[in-house]
């Protein structure tokens, strides 16, 4: 079923779901069959890559071990030593968001255009940033923190506070949206000339190859730093929470 520019049904109950009649119909989209697929591929690949490490290794162990070093690496420069229990989620969160970023190189609809996935995760984060200040501080002196430097100004920091997930979704939903509708424009506008040009029954000739430099920069490029901008600004609000 199409629904527009949002991402399609690819299932639906017909039918209220006994208990959760306040959902209406149950319905699965695309954003969800291609997080789990890309969530099926992440856990395959972990089990089977690390299924027999060596202890010199070859090059599948060793651009992994990379990977691996360069991330725990840039979790304790942006959150500090202490904080290097951080590094298996922080490294999740940027190869998941990678992936479904540079999804759309594949022809699937990135699960990060569409706003359910993106403020999910900034709802996790903003969980991160208030659990592990309170956690660290303890609940009494975080909590005082808000009326800090002044109490007047403590509706001005709660407002801060809750701006935040609004900010980190909307940015990274903005973001690989804002390219999928410019490549969509793009190939329609191609689709026209190639139409005026060729006429009705030939093939969208300037389709092919055209629009793979935008690829490179709204998909590949432009994918990755989002994925990174993300992972960071989550490092760094939880760290300074917990300073």
């Amino acid at each position: 079923m199409d629904t527009g520019f949002g991402p399609n049904i690819v299932w639906n109950s017909g039918q209220k779901v006994p208990g959760l009649e306040f959902l209406g119909n149950f319905q699965i989209t695309e954003t969800v069959t291609v997080t789990w697929l890309i969530m099926a591929v992440l856990i395959v690949f972990s089990v089977l890559s690390t299924k027999r490490l060596e202890k010199v290794p070859k090059r599948l162990q060793l651009i992994l071990e990379i990977l691996v070093g360069t991330i725990n690496n840039l979790t304790i420069q942006t959150m500090g030593e202490d904080k290097k229990n951080f590094t298996p989620y922080m490294g999740t969160l940027l190869v998941f968001l990678a992936i479904a970023n540079l999804s759309g190189l594949l022809g699937f609809r990135p699960p990060t255009a569409d706003v359910n996935t993106t403020m999910s995760l900034a709802m996790i984060t903003f969980t991160m940033i208030h659990v592990n200040g309170a956690r660290k501080k303890g609940i009494g002196k975080y909590l005082k923190g808000f009326a800090e430097p002044l109490a007047p100004l403590l509706p001005l920091n709660i407002i801060g506070e809750l701006a935040t997930p609004i900010s980190l979704g909307f940015r990274l939903f903005g973001n690989i949206v804002g390219g999928l509708i410019i490549m969509n424009l793009i190939y329609g506008a191609l689709a026209g000339l190639s139409y005026k040009v060729f006429g009705p029954s030939a093939p969208p000739i300037f389709q092919t190859g055209i629009p793979a430099v935008l690829h490179v920069y709204f998909d590949l490029f432009a994918g990755v730093l989002q994925s990174f901008i993300f992972t960071m600004l989550t490092m760094v609000n939880v760290a300074m929470a917990m300073d």
